[in-house]
């Protein structure tokens, strides 16, 4: 007997499209840890950030005159300027795949393309940590084959030694932190009741170790195939300026039948404080 199936009725069955899977791109991070600064139209491409150093008072003799003594100080600023410059992306959306679509493309590229910029955000920031000359374990080739609690506690001190003003952030790729986050819970084993270590087995989130909060972001660059260059620092080590926030436009484009989908945003990044910052080198390979 003759089957009737859906291979002859294949003009009556139409395709049933689920709601459409983005891949997976992280939210950004970076952004809400460094110093922010926002650029207003008309006021050229760089922005200028004086820097006033540290003052250190001294001791007084009563009825003596400051001026010419060891108090009698000549205060000068520094500069670090941020020059803005654009990011972004597009693409071209045929009215035939706009109009029988049945999700909304439009709104869907607008979601992938802000994600894809807040990603490049996140990666110029990340970028800058190698850029800090100091080291959490004393030397740039004193590399942690593994990371450890000390290595963060070693980054944390560096930083209060020298009088950084905290909260202190430290973020760290996530093949990087997994084996710091194995050692904490022994293996995987619970050995005890601590928070951090509760943390660590139960949301795979490690919190705050010696008043570090730990953040772990795959958008941290890389510097080779086996290590990558994390960090622990102050809010006021990075900055990022912006002139104009991430933007999602379109334009019509009536001979092609087709509308641009247009992401842009217009932001420069810099280091302020280098001494605010401390590289924490490691390996990217679990063990």
């Amino acid at each position: 007997m003759a089957n009737t199936t859906t291979t002859t009725l294949n003009d009556l069955i139409a395709n049933v499209v689920q709601e459409a899977l983005f891949v997976a791109s992280e939210r950004s991070i970076m952004r809400g840890l460094v110093r922010n600064y926002n650029v207003p139209k008309n006021t050229g491409l760089t922005l200028q950030v004086p820097i006033y150093p540290a003052q250190t008072a001294e001791d007084l003799t009563e009825g003596t005159d400051m001026d010419g003594t060891a108090a009698d100080d000549a205060v000068s600023t520094s500069t670090k300027s941020i020059t803005l410059a654009e990011v972004g992306i597009m693409t071209t959306v045929s009215d035939l795949a706009i109009n029988h679509s049945v999700s909304n493309v439009i709104a869907d590229l607008g979601k992938l393309f802000g994600e894809a910029v807040a990603k490049k955000i996140d990666r110029k920031l990340t970028a800058l940590f190698s850029g800090f000359s100091t080291y959490g374990f004393g030397s740039a080739v004193d590399t942690q084959s593994t990371l450890t609690a000390a290595g963060i506690f070693k980054a944390a001190a560096t930083l209060k030694a020298a009088a950084v003003p905290g909260p202190y952030f430290g973020v760290f790729h996530p093949q990087s932190i997994y084996n710091l986050k194995a050692s904490l819970t022994n293996t995987f084993v619970n050995p005890n009741a601590s928070g951090v270590v509760n943390q660590a087995m139960s949301e795979g989130f490690v919190g705050r170790i010696a008043g570090v909060d730990i953040y772990e972001s795959s958008n941290v660059v890389e510097d080779s195939a086996t290590s990558v260059v994390n960090a622990v620092f102050s809010k006021d080590a990075l900055s990022l300026a912006i002139g104009q926030d991430i933007k999602i436009s379109t334009q019509r484009d009536e001979s092609k039948r087709a509308s641009e989908v247009i992401c842009t945003a217009v932001l420069g990044v810099s280091e302020l404080h280098d001494t605010y910052g401390v590289q924490v080198v490691a390996t990217n390979t679990m063990a």
